[in-house]
């Protein structure tokens, strides 16, 4: 579906009675709308059902170097990931892979020796905060001592708006989603939600998210389920 900015926060402003059809946004609307809007979608970045796809990207890796800034103008020159999730590997020139295995702050700093290299690297660590430059950091350990190719994945989320005539494609479903929960939103201590703009949205929020959960096919039993067979595969068989 596209719509443009201007367009979805009008709908919103509708939905609660703050504007009927046809109005428009005067100029103090205009900007103080389109930050509550960017601060709305904000919000969703940190819902993994919110997400839509899982994007992967990949940047080439220097010898001897662990450390990279990631996020727009950072030295990986790509949307700062809301998070990291597997796949995440490492590929040679010959295209041999090798995975990483993604660990927190606490493993990280656990290890006592950062500084040995190996041409493999094992683990990588994403540090989700901030710099200066809206820039986070990716660390690889140990650091490689050849150049190798590191593809990463990461969740694919709901962007923010720079001006209201932002032309805004979404996956089928999204708009209604963004119109009536941002309509909520901006409602917050101004006027009285009705009863059908809340089931509105939390039906679409709810459609959304059905529509994101990930397909997660079991593939080995419970012990007990099969005593005989522990850990059968229900796809191969005992």
């Amino acid at each position: 579906v596209m719509a443009s900015v201007s367009t979805m926060i009008l709908r919103s402003m509708r939905m609660t009675g703050e504007k009927a059809r046809g109005a428009t946004l005067d100029s103090t609307e205009a900007v103080e709308c389109l930050a509550e809007l960017n601060t709305f979608m904000e919000s969703c970045q940190t819902e993994r059902l919110m997400c839509y796809s899982i994007q992967q990207d990949s940047f080439a890796l220097t010898a001897n170097v662990s450390t990279y800034t990631i996020g727009t103008n950072g030295t990986i020159n790509v949307a700062r990931p809301t998070k990291l999730v597997d796949p995440v590997f490492v590929r040679d020139a010959s295209g041999y892979d090798s995975p990483l295995t993604i660990i927190t702050l606490e493993q990280y700093a656990a290890i006592g020796v950062k500084s040995v290299g190996l041409t493999w690297p094992t683990h990588i660590y994403y540090d989700y905060g901030y710099s200066a430059t809206s820039t986070a950091s990716i660390t690889i350990y140990p650091a490689p001592v050849a150049a190798l190719t590191l593809y990463f994945s990461s969740w694919k989320q709901l962007q923010s708006f720079g001006s209201l005539t932002t032309q805004v494609l979404l996956p089928p479903g999204y708009q209604l989603f963004i119109e009536s929960n941002f309509a909520i939103h901006l409602a917050a201590g101004l006027v009285p939600i009705s009863p059908e703009l809340a089931k509105i949205a939390r039906e679409s929020r709810a459609a959304v998210k059905s529509l994101n959960i990930v397909d997660d096919t079991v593939q080995t039993l419970d012990y007990g389920v099969l005593p005989t067979y522990r850990g059968s595969s229900i796809l191969t068989g005992p």
